[in-house]
């Protein structure tokens, strides 16, 4: 267990906006803001630093809790808010990469001018309010400027990592018929330089709602081979001189994000995010669960496909500067976080459970090699983080720093379940229920269940964060079936958890067939569009098993008589999936079989196999057409760890 001294818990965010409202614990602040919500987020906005008009009324209806609205009446633009309180004369963005040598900064007062000069190039082509601008860009300043642009004048942003190949990209963007595209010429991974110019030619065909298409020099020679219909970066913004932004106010509930989460039946969902409600959440989890302050450096290791991108720019509004890296985190060796974190002085250092294990697998300390004096709270998100993990960061990393594993996820672009810097922190344990958000695990009918029984993890309330809706959900249907439908009354988003009894939660994983390997959240359905490609295999079923605190991809196929898997198609496979989709999709293991288990309509039974492989009790046998196709995954060579230690 590690405690805060009373000095420095006296001395966050959060013990300073608990003792304004007369509260001395994080138990009695989180019970006013639950039962007092409309107090609460009317606080959040009065003390946290959101600009422009919020209205009086605060919330608006109850029932059903989707159609709640915060702040009816309130007027605001989402990147007004992140530059006010960026300092002028101070670096706003920092930004590495994977080679040492690779450094840019910009100042406040620099960004404010290229994201001036972005807004007036996309209303030049014709971009106004309600337009979807893309990114198909790393973690660079850049794809930072122009999402701030975007939201400026009121246009939708959305955005995903250059790793994605050309099928993974269309089945995002294509969704939302962007008409401007933002693209690099290249990307940098492991060491090696991943052209993108060849695949965007592919990619512009297929988007025909795209009427410019814009590249980003990143670390290519500055030409457009392959992409002569795109223009580069500085002729987009050609003829315009450096000038201030202005910012056109909408509602609250004005579209911000389009993110994706990927189901697993079709195409990944399309979630538009309200620009309120995200930021206002997103300044409770960075000034009071993370204790962020004006003048800190917040590092978070994310891709541009991931919200916690997103979560982490959200940084800006309140006046942090944010250190950006693209490449791979461990390249060329597991320090090489550990000196941005010195190099860079950075505050707040954020990472995945799979690095921290990974971390606690090899001989490194960075508590002997490097300083860190800066590092004050280091989060961990992606998938639960284990006892031992916590064990690796105290030990290894800096016994006195904030170690807050959090969890939420794209459905709310945000955090149920987060840290508190004021109380202690429990081995494997996340240690709080997120501020405004009535957290409980319950049963499959939505009983309420005591410390230390399994769950399901739902919020009994509203939360300003809540999505506006999916993308071609005229009705609704989607949306209320994805959240509200398997256990009525609560919002439900299918994780396994149980609350323990320091008022904390454990995240067992997912409870849904989504796979979440390394914390990226991806749908099966992305894989087997890529199978499909390849002529062996005749159908195959992919699940995520549990391994080391982790999840990785295993998939089974049955292949065409006469056909074996050997390592030449098992690289086909992997190959085939990477190149349609992304590195992140390719499965660990690739098993063959004879059969795959269905249900009596013919549905693939992923999570029974599932269950089989992570030594589970499959208690739905009785609606599977072939139940005894089950026995072939039991102990299945290809997986010979497919037992829990």
């Amino acid at each position: 267990m590690w405690s805060p001294s009373a000095a420095r818990a006296d001395r966050t965010n959060m013990a300073a906006f608990a003792a304004r409202h007369g509260f001395a614990t994080y138990e009695e602040l989180h019970a006013w803001s639950v039962a007092k919500p409309a107090d609460f987020w009317a606080a959040a906005w009065d003390e946290l630093g959101m600009v422009g008009d919020r209205g009086n009324r605060i919330i608006e209806g109850a029932e059903p809790f989707w159609k709640t609205r915060f702040f009816p009446d309130a007027s605001l633009n989402v990147a007004e808010n992140l530059l006010a309180s960026v300092a002028s004369n101070q670096p706003a963005l920092l930004s590495f990469g994977e080679d040492p040598s690779f450094y840019k900064e910009i100042s406040g007062s620099e960004l404010r001018l290229l994201v001036g000069r972005l807004q007036v190039a996309m209303r030049r082509a014709g971009v106004g309010p309600g337009d979807c601008v893309a990114a198909w860009l790393p973690h660079i300043i850049e794809t930072v400027a122009v999402m701030l642009a975007t939201a400026s004048i009121g246009a939708v942003f959305t955005s995903t990592s250059p790793d994605f190949g050309v099928d993974g990209v269309v089945d995002r963007f294509g969704q939302v018929k962007p008409k401007l595209l933002f693209a690099c010429d290249a990307y940098s991974y492991n060491g090696k330089t991943h052209d993108r110019l060849e695949p965007l030619g592919a990619l512009r065909a297929a988007l025909p709602s795209v009427e410019q298409t814009v590249v980003v020099p990143h670390l290519g020679d500055g030409g457009l081979r392959g992409a002569a219909d795109a223009v580069a970066l500085d002729d987009f913004v050609d003829g315009i001189e450096p000038t201030e932004p202005t910012f056109t106010r909408f509602g609250f509930d004005h579209p911000w994000y389009v993110l994706f989460s990927s189901g697993t039946t079709g195409k990944p969902k399309c979630i538009v995010h309200r620009s309120g409600g995200v930021l206002l959440k997103h300044l409770v989890e960075h000034q009071l669960h993370c204790d962020i302050r004006s003048g800190d450096r917040v590092f978070y290791y994310t891709t541009a496909g991931w919200m916690m991108w997103n979560w982490q720019v959200s940084g800006l509004a309140s006046g942090a500067t944010l250190v950006l890296y693209d490449g791979a985190p461990m390249y060329p060796d597991g320090n090489r976080l550990f000196d941005l974190a010195d190099s860079a002085e950075i505050t707040l250092f954020g990472t995945s459970a799979k690095f921290i294990e990974a971390l606690g697998k090899s001989d490194l300390r960075p508590v002997e090699t490097h300083d860190l004096t800066s590092v004050r709270t280091m989060t961990s998100t992606g998938s639960p983080l284990s006892p031992e993990g916590f064990r690796t960061v105290y030990e290894r990393v800096k016994p006195d720093l904030h170690l807050a594993s959090i969890s939420g996820g794209t459905d709310l672009c945000g955090c149920l379940v987060a840290g508190d810097p004021t109380s202690p922190v429990y081995a494997g344990e996340i240690q709080r229920a997120a501020l405004g958000l009535d957290i409980d695990v319950v049963d499959e009918l939505g009983n309420s269940l005591d410390a230390g029984v399994r769950g399901e993890l739902v919020c009994r309330n509203a939360f300003p964060s809540m999505p506006l809706g999916f993308g071609d959900d005229p009705d609704g249907a989607r949306y209320k079936a994805a959240y509200f439908q398997r256990i009525p009354g609560v919002w439900h988003q299918g994780d396994f958890a149980v609350r323990t009894e320091h008022g904390g939660f454990i995240i067992h994983g997912r409870s849904d067939s989504t796979l979440n390997p390394g914390g990226v959240r991806i749908g099966t359905a992305e894989i087997y569009r890529q199978l499909d490609k390849v002529p062996e295999v005749v159908e195959s079923v992919v699940i995520g098993q549990r391994h080391e605190s982790d999840t990785r991809i295993v998939c089974f196929v049955v292949l065409a008589e006469g056909s074996s898997l050997d390592e030449e198609l098992t690289n086909r496979i992997k190959t085939t999936v990477r190149t349609g989709a992304t590195p992140r999709h390719v499965p660990a293991v690739i098993g063959q079989v004879i059969e795959i288990p269905r249900t009596r309509s013919g549905k693939i039974v992923e999570l029974a196999v599932k269950a089989v492989v992570d030594g589970d009790e499959v208690t739905n046998t009785e609606a599977l057409a072939n139940p005894e196709a089950l026995d072939e995954f039991r102990n299945h060579p290809a997986i010979p760890e497919s037992r829990l230690d």
